[in-house]
């Protein structure tokens, strides 16, 4: 059962700073925080991890900071990009996420890696939307999606952040199929999606409505809330970690 008392905690945590801060972009906000791996295994993929906030301007990369210090420890090289987030001009959110991906072979230390694509929240979402829309030869290896907004419609029949799906799109969600993840085809790379079944602030259904228009999909329901699943203090984090290691298994 879902419940608004979210423990936000991790949201304002405090965290080392990212190893550099890099443009991937001209405009401003066309940067992103890498963090490098401790004792990373060999050939493991880049984690590219897009934040979460309803694409809402007041939400930036900053509160994944906690989370991709303790990916670090686990193994782990982050890219975390910032994206635009300008209410009713989605798509410049969405031609970020693909610039931030087309431009990891030129970033410093990370030449030649591999991708995994992984994005909480409303950057699920955003995750979910890239691994569908890219072309083979970009296509990430696969996606970890945690508590995504997965589909648009059924997000906005919910009004979940207040409304934030028609003010993300600045129109009705059934006017940008192109945009809902439930309604893309199928992204060539394996899909899981980490689910708690206490969210409060997206339903888990949200995420069982995508896995009915793309079952091959994997959902792991975890009894915990929203932001958990990005806080390396819950309980809910090894779960997280696990995912990532099967994705990066069959990449």
């Amino acid at each position: 059962m879902a419940t608004d008392a979210e423990d936000r905690s991790v949201l304002t945590r405090q965290a080392s700073p990212p190893d550099a801060v890099v443009p991937y972009g001209p405009h401003e906000e066309q940067v992103a925080d890498v963090r490098f791996a401790r004792d990373a295994a060999p050939g493991r993929p880049l984690v590219v991890l897009v934040h979460g906030g309803f694409w809402r301007p007041r939400f930036d990369r900053a509160h994944l900071r906690p989370m991709t210090e303790a990916l670090a420890a686990a193994g782990w090289t982050t890219l975390t990009p910032e994206y635009r987030r300008i209410p009713g001009h989605p798509d410049l959110a969405v031609e970020d996420v693909h610039a931030a991906v087309r431009a990891v072979p030129r970033l410093p230390g990370l030449a030649g890696r591999r991708v995994l694509l992984a994005g909480h929240s409303a950057g699920g979402h955003l995750a979910l939307h890239a691994a569908a829309t890219f072309e083979l030869a970009r296509a990430p290896a696969g996606v970890l999606a945690l508590a995504p907004v997965a589909d648009l419609r059924r997000a906005q029949a919910l009004r979940l952040g207040g409304d934030a799906v028609p003010a993300f799109l600045g129109r009705d969600a059934g006017a940008r199929p192109d945009l809902d993840p439930a309604r893309l085809p199928t992204p060539v790379g394996p899909v899981r999606i980490v689910h708690g079944t206490g969210d409060g602030i997206v339903p888990v259904g949200v995420s069982e409505s995508y896995l009915r228009q793309h079952p091959g999909a994997v959902l792991a329901a975890v009894d915990c809330g929203h932001f958990a699943l990005v806080d390396p203090l819950s309980a809910a984090w090894p779960t997280v970690l696990a995912a990532l290691e099967e994705l990066a298994g069959g990449a």
